[in-house]
């Protein structure tokens, strides 16, 4: 049983203000539930049934200029025609990058690591407080409109080049494609080279504090980002791992 245990705030923050968010549920009470709880905190909620409605709304969503209509997927994993592992996969290669909260009854540690191998950026399972649900939601706003790094013209070691203004990575000679987070942890290891980071210090700075995830999905993206910038991964030349205390670029 889902707890409809909503948070009474007096005010709402300003990450509620024309944030729209996108539920794609096909159990129609967790559905209601979710939209009830959510337009509750103020955020404008859209729903969908089924991954090839969402799908189409994703992508009837994206404007010319690239930014994206909505700020946050809440996407159930067993859905009928797309499933949500499919869906997020899909997402990911067309290069739309909308934070992703995975709703899903699998707790196993390997169903975790999954969702977020594939594009997810939090996983919460079945059966959750909407308490913790808007927390989620808006740790996951958070972490997506704050830039934690002043911008500089160009970061460079050896055959990377990082342009933070672009956005945009260069790898001996040819450009990458990162998500939000891959870039920022490079941008992060590219500003401070050699220095150790831990896993919680790389939460901390890249999640941000209300994290409330595990710190698996560090190596997760760092195993991500070495497949992009090393030429075997399995040999890092970059991304070093310091063993018992975290990883460090160059």
């Amino acid at each position: 049983m889902l707890s409809l245990d909503l948070p009474q705030s007096p005010t709402r923050p300003e990450l509620t203000q024309a944030t729209r968010i996108l539920v794609v549920e096909d159990e129609d009470l967790i559905r209601e539930m979710l939209v009830l709880a959510l337009e509750e905190e103020g955020f404008e909620v859209t729903t969908a049934i089924d991954g090839r409605t969402a799908l189409s709304l994703l992508q009837d969503a994206e404007p010319a200029d690239g930014e994206f209509q909505y700020d946050l997927l809440i996407l159930d994993l067993m859905l009928p025609q797309i499933n949500g592992l499919d869906l997020c996969r899909l997402l990911r290669y067309q290069g739309n990058f909308v934070p992703i909260l995975i709703l899903s009854a699998k707790a196993s540690e390997t169903d975790r690591v999954l969702g977020l191998e594939v594009g997810a950026d939090d996983y919460l399972t079945k059966p959750f407080s909407m308490r913790e649900l808007i927390a989620r939601c808006r740790a996951l706003l958070r972490r997506q409109r704050l830039s934690a790094l002043p911008q500089t013209p160009m970061l460079q070691m050896r055959e990377v080049i990082l342009y933070p203004q672009e956005c945009r990575v260069m790898v001996r000679g040819k450009e990458v494609n990162l998500s939000p987070k891959e870039f920022r942890l490079l941008e992060l290891f590219m500003s401070y080279p050699r220095r150790v980071w831990s896993r919680e210090q790389l939460i901390d700075q890249i999640w941000g504090p209300d994290f409330l995830g595990d710190t698996k999905t560090v190596d997760v993206h760092i195993r991500w980002l070495r497949e992009k910038l090393e030429q075997d991964p399995s040999q890092p030349e970059y991304l070093i791992t310091v063993r018992g205390f975290g990883y460090r670029f160059g």
